[in-house]
């Protein structure tokens, strides 16, 4: 995607090939930078303090921090030692773990000398296949899209079509392009006159500083909004449909994402707005049923919710990023970073390969037996 006129991708190799640059999606939207890691350790570091987010871009990262582990020890226990350590690191989204196992598949009837390179080359075919698998998604999202904005009420026709959506799910969760964004970005490209409610996401903001990065760079008109505005904005007609990525989709299509999206599919609901849910096939966890019960949630640092990061305004530090206090002394903070959606709520599944009910025989009939 397009930051300030030059094509990024989220990640990739540095020019020695030995080590990989990413985002620092920590200093946006404030500052925008890469950093550089040379070692798993690093790799495991990055994903665990958010400096890279998003299922897919997690699963890339983890792909490569094996390599990263392998160029230094390529024994068995290494690979296992490497593999454990990365798994731990985000236990929510199902992708990490997904990228892992291909890479230690492909490189454990290898021997020793040659892993590195065989992990290299598997993480470089991950990243590419996310790629062509967000643009895939965009495609068919631009199809519904296309179609709601068709059916309208002539009042509304001339009017930009409203999308809300929730955390970020955009190309920085991703290696390019994204899920929820992938189809706003091509209908965008395509001509059509849309506009975009982001949600802030406490605690964490991805929306107001992550979604609004983007769509900004990309020209997209939006607005940013606080995460209990949806609700309202439904009930007056100011939404024509709610697109939301997932960090893991259970088979029968009960959808895990950021804090928050259960309460926006419930407001879909009772105000018969559509609520999409865009994801990748790398998403899909063909082992669990019941996304409410099964689904690990994961539980991230109090300070998340009692404090919040932001670029000073005045002052001798004036435009310094700093973390500011937001409760009395003594409160304590709950985190869970995500909740679950049913699949009852979901109007559809928007995947790399169609459109699919969310249900078992939805997904079924894109993928086979998983």
């Amino acid at each position: 995607m397009n930051i300030d006129g030059q094509a990024w991708r989220t990640i990739g190799l540095e020019p020695d090939g030995r080590s990989v640059w990413v985002i620092d999606q920590t200093q946006l939207p404030h500052r925008f930078g890469t950093r550089s890691l040379s070692s798993c350790e690093q790799a495991a570091a990055a994903i665990s303090t958010m400096v890279v987010r998003g299922a897919p871009l997690i699963g890339v990262t983890g792909a490569y921090g094996l390599m990263l582990a392998l160029q230094n020890d390529a024994s068995d226990a290494a690979l296992a030692a490497a593999f454990d350590q990365l798994n731990a690191t985000r236990p929510t989204a199902v992708n990490l773990r997904w990228a892992l196992e291909r890479v230690r598949d492909r490189v454990l009837a290898l021997p020793p000398a040659k892993r590195a390179v065989a992990a290299r080359e598997e993480a470089g075919l991950i990243a590419d296949e996310d790629v062509a698998m967000c643009s895939a998604i965009g495609d068919h999202g631009l199809e519904i899209i296309q179609r709601l904005a068709a059916a309208r009420p002539e009042v509304r026709k001339n009017k930009p079509f409203q999308v809300l959506t929730h955390c970020n799910a955009g190309w920085l969760a991703t290696v390019d392009w994204g899920t929820a964004l992938a189809p706003i970005y091509k209908a965008r490209r395509a001509g059509l006159d849309l506009h975009v409610w982001v949600d802030e996401t406490r605690p964490r903001n991805q929306g107001a500083s992550l979604t609004a990065y983007e769509l900004g760079r990309e020209g997209v008109p939006h607005t940013v909004i606080v995460d209990n505005a949806g609700g309202h904005l439904m009930q007056n007609g100011e939404v024509d449909a709610v697109i939301v990525g997932t960090d893991r989709t259970t088979r029968r299509g009960d959808v895990c994402n950021k804090i928050g999206t259960y309460l926006k599919a419930l407001a879909a609901y009772d105000n018969a707005v559509p609520f999409y849910v865009a994801l990748p096939a790398s998403t899909i966890d063909w082992s669990l049923d019941d996304g409410v019960a099964e689904i690990p949630i994961e539980a991230r640092s109090p300070q998340e919710v009692t404090a919040i990061q932001g670029r000073l305004l005045d002052g001798p530090a004036a435009g310094t990023l700093a973390q500011v206090q937001l409760t009395p002394n003594g409160s304590d903070g709950f985190n869970p970073a995500f909740d679950v959606t049913p699949a009852r709520l979901v109007t559809a599944l928007i995947t790399d390969r169609g459109v699919a009910d969310a249900s078992e025989e939805g997904l079924k009939s894109l993928y086979g037996c998983g």
